[in-house]
């Protein structure tokens, strides 16, 4: 009971922090919003009170929900997936590739660099192992922020359209980066080479990700045409994307190789299928983002909740923390900036793409995890590295990608938004004779001047 108490009251808190923000007129994402209620309801405030229920006195009660964030990273996933249309993969996926991978190993570039130099400035801060996979972590990037913005704002353009696909990219970048620079860092501390671990098992969960992916979407499609209820096939749909969160948690062995799945990649790879293969897959995810919308919010508030801010006490991490997070954001920035330029993006694309793959989370502390195996030293100090550098991205990621959204001029003034709307109802009511020939005329005129309101309002912002 306690448990569901807990969940239920961080929801609550989380969106009367919205409202908060919207009465002080603060212009932040519900992202940030999610973030800051999480924080109250943590081990940090309301947690102290040691009220059963009422906030989460430890982490460990924030981990006991783990199941409530796994689930919503699938359904995350299962979201960006469904965005990679073949049309649209067709006129940018070579943009796309080309950008996703220089901008992650650029940013891997310069962590690298600038903590090794660091290393050497003070060995009895960082070990080289340490800054060797501090530089593989910097690759990922959080699609759980981006997707929330994008989705918050009704974000559409040339930078929207790229952003997703090149965020996807960073999981299986990310994910190659580490394995061979965990690899490389491993065999540093041990004294041993692992080339199985270090070039095949990162192959081969790539790979195996994807194919499991692309089945299970083949089979969510035949499964969806047995079926003519609406609510039958959403139905359907959430099942099969919490099995595939379920499946994609298992490994297992085979000749001593150890074959692992991405969640992240498999459930992308699902919502690419489905979209490109099922032809009521829009109007199912029309459907699916209404029942998701209350996980969604509940993942971030919970994420919130689990940032340790004890991490503050430590120096040593707090320097290192914003060498990582300065070198990291450049990376990114000029990563993008660069390979847009040779790709010939849009100018408005190389200006803010960079600033919109700045947030970080959910995989860079599941690489913690890994991490920690090169020893008890170097684990805690990048665990507390990561945890400070996602508590200052999580905070600050969502607003600057909104303000990268809206300079590109993808996400528009929601008073613009409501005047098309508007007169959108007006064509299709003019257009099926729903009003008077009488009145024809000043509906007419309504949208005449709603055109130059809004005309006049798009060249203001």
């Amino acid at each position: 009971m306690e448990k569901m108490l807990a969940a239920a009251i961080a929801l609550l808190i989380g969106l009367l922090m919205t409202r908060v923000f919207k009465m002080l007129r603060l212009h932040l994402p519900d992202v940030t919003a999610f973030l800051i209620a999480g924080l109250i309801v943590g081990p940090h405030c309301l947690g102290r009170l040691g009220i059963e229920g009422i906030g989460f006195t430890t982490p460990a009660e924030v981990d006991n929900l783990s199941v409530i964030i796994n689930a919503a990273l699938g359904f995350i996933a299962f979201s960006i997936g469904n965005e990679f249309l073949l049309s649209q993969l067709k006129a940018i996926g070579k943009q796309a590739v080309i950008v996703g991978i220089c901008q992650a190993l650029t940013a891997t570039l310069f962590v690298d660099l600038a903590l090794i130099g660091l290393h050497f400035a003070m060995p009895d801060k960082i070990s080289i192992e340490a800054t060797i996979v501090l530089g593989a972590i910097a690759t990922a990037t959080a699609p759980a922020a981006t997707l929330m913005v994008v989705r918050q704002y009704k974000a559409k353009g040339k930078l929207t359209d790229i952003l997703l696909p090149v965020v996807a990219l960073d999981d299986a970048v990310g994910l190659a980066v580490f394995a061979i620079s965990f690899g490389i860092a491993d065999s540093l501390v041990t004294g041993k080479t692992d080339m199985v671990g270090i070039v095949v098992e990162p192959i081969i969960e790539i790979v195996a990700s994807l194919a499991l992916g692309s089945l299970l979407g083949w089979v969510l499609t035949l499964l969806e045409r047995t079926f003519f209820s609406n609510s039958n096939r959403l139905s359907l749909t959430i099942a099969f994307v919490v099995l595939t969160v379920a499946l994609s948690m298992t490994s297992f062995t085979v000749g001593g190789v150890k074959v692992s799945f991405s969640t992240l990649l498999v459930c992308m790879m699902l919502g690419t299928v489905f979209c490109n293969v099922c032809p009521l897959s829009h109007d199912l995810m029309e459907r699916a983002d209404k029942w998701t919308a209350p996980l969604f919010a509940l993942f971030f508030v919970l994420s919130g909740a689990g940032l340790e801010l004890d991490v503050m006490k430590d120096k040593a991490a707090i320097l290192v923390g914003v060498v990582y997070i300065i070198m990291r954001s450049l990376g990114k920035y000029i990563g993008s900036y660069v390979s847009c330029s040779a790709t010939k993006c849009d100018p408005l694309v190389k200006k803010y793409l960079g600033i919109t793959l700045l947030p970080q989370a959910g995989v860079a502390l599941g690489m913690c995890v890994t991490a920690a195996k090169l020893g008890s030293a170097d684990g805690i100090l990048i665990k507390n590295i990561i945890l400070f550098s996602v508590l200052i991205y999580e905070l600050f990621g969502p607003l600057l990608t909104k303000w990268a959204l809206t300079k590109s001029g993808d996400i528009q003034p929601s008073a613009v938004n409501v005047q098309d709307r508007r007169m959108s109802k007006f064509q299709e009511a003019l257009a099926q004779n729903e009003v008077s020939p009488a009145s024809m005329k000043q509906a007419h005129r309504n949208m005449d001047w709603r055109k130059k309101k809004a005309e006049k309002m798009k060249k203001h912002h």
